[in-house]
């Protein structure tokens, strides 16, 4: 089918849906500005400095960067945090809103981002599923307890030209050794996943009371597939936005080749 058709069979899913299941992963968060780091190219592109200290982004997203170069890896997080509490979110999430307020049980968010853009865009954050953790959310490095607590004292100074940090970084309550973001790394076995696990419990819950579910996809890839997945999973009424990798099973759901802000505004004047 033609990207006009599948447009017209999601406006007539959503005209009909009496629950919205977002899900999103890192594609959602381009049109706010966010870097996209698809391969190591794109990483160096946002991180220079990391290029010449020969690092990739699975080296710097991995939990023994905090012990082994703790400045570098807090230059690393510290600036993603600070941008990610700087940035605002694009229209494309108001459109999902106002879809959302037209429909009996609302939205329910399920996303692999870190960066909170869907609370800070005025999601409910009980209705926020984060299955990677998130950078607002801080733990021990050594999860010595399975606390978790908010980084919103955290106000991190980044040297950019060298991607450090300048100012002290943050340590764990408990024991006092360097905390790190609550956050699923490679090669991570100390990710404390508590909260993530509550957020998905009411997600189930959510889903158990909606009878006509659409879901909306958006820049969720290939490389990490956890988001596509979790969206076939919910089918048949899945739409998939996707500038590249919009292709979708028949019977599933429908692929839309775009990127999220462009498409959703397409699909908000169709309805």
């Amino acid at each position: 089918m033609t990207d006009e058709t599948n447009l017209r069979q999601a406006a007539e899913w959503l005209r009909d849906a009496d629950g919205l299941l977002v899900t999103a992963g890192a594609g959602m968060g381009v049109d706010s500005g966010l870097p996209d780091f698809r391969g190591p190219e794109g990483f160096w592109r946002a991180y220079p400095a990391l290029r010449h200290h020969g690092f990739s982004f699975e080296e710097m997203a991995n939990p023994g960067g905090f012990t082994r170069h703790p400045r570098l890896a807090w230059g690393f997080y510290g600036h993603r945090l600070a941008l990610y509490r700087a940035t605002e979110p694009h229209e494309g999430f108001r459109v999902l809103q106002r879809w959302a307020a037209r429909m009996a049980h609302g939205a329910f968010v399920f996303t692999s981002n870190v960066d909170g853009q869907f609370q800070r865009a005025g999601f409910a954050p009980e209705r926020v599923a984060e299955c990677h953790g998130s950078i607002h959310a801080m733990q021990c490095i050594d999860g010595c307890t399975n606390d978790i607590w908010p980084a919103d004292d955290f106000a991190p100074v980044i040297d950019e030209s060298r991607c450090e940090l300048v100012n002290a970084w943050p340590v764990c309550p408990h024991c006092g050794r360097i905390a790190r973001p609550n956050i699923l790394m490679f090669g991570d076995w100390n990710w404390i996943d508590t909260h993530a696990a509550r957020q998905e419990g009411r997600l189930a819950a959510w889903l158990d009371g909606v009878e006509r579910l659409v879901v909306v996809e958006m820049g969720a890839g290939r490389a990490l597939p956890t988001v596509r997945r979790f969206s076939e999973r919910h089918g048949p009424r899945v739409i998939r936005i996707n500038p590249r990798e919009h292709d979708i099973a028949p019977g599933v759901g429908v692929g839309i080749a775009g990127g999220a802000m462009a498409t959703l505004l397409r699909l908000d004047q169709l309805m």
